[in-house]
């Protein structure tokens, strides 16, 4: 499953710059437990993906697991050994913009231990520091 958008407005993106913290996507909402990134920064969608195959084979079908990032930012490179000048480069891959605060995934319907376990998986797959979070009780 490659992650990357349908359409996009335009072809090639600023780097941009990540200021603050999450203002949204920074509450547990799907599941029972969360993984928060702590740092600012871009998770390419090939991590997203390798986060997702690693948590779902220990999870092995048990319990739900909600990504609830996106990578809708196109990171361009220019060839290995290529002149300066002649423009950007061609986008290389897609990339999720992350602050810290952020959910990146969730689980649900699985007992404690078992999530942890699945999202020290997850981690460690990730470029960023994270944590583990419960979701809030809402009264």
């Amino acid at each position: 499953m490659r992650l990357m958008p349908k359409r996009v407005k335009y072809r090639k993106s600023q780097r941009g710059r990540i200021k603050g913290n999450a203002t949204g996507g920074n509450t547990v909402v799907f599941g029972e437990y969360g993984l928060q990134a702590l740092e600012p920064g871009w998770i390419s969608a090939q991590q997203i993906e390798a986060g997702r195959v690693s948590a779902s084979h220990f999870l092995s079908g048990e319990g739900k697991l909600v990504i609830r990032v996106f990578p809708h930012k196109a990171i361009s490179a220019k060839p290995i050994e290529t002149r300066m000048g002649k423009g950007k480069g061609e986008p290389d891959y897609w990339a999720a913009v992350v602050k810290p605060g952020t959910i990146l995934y969730e689980i649900g319907g699985v007992h404690e231990d078992l999530a942890k376990q699945a999202f020290n998986r997850i981690a460690y797959k990730m470029p960023i520091k994270t944590r583990f979070v419960y979701r809030r009780a809402t009264i």
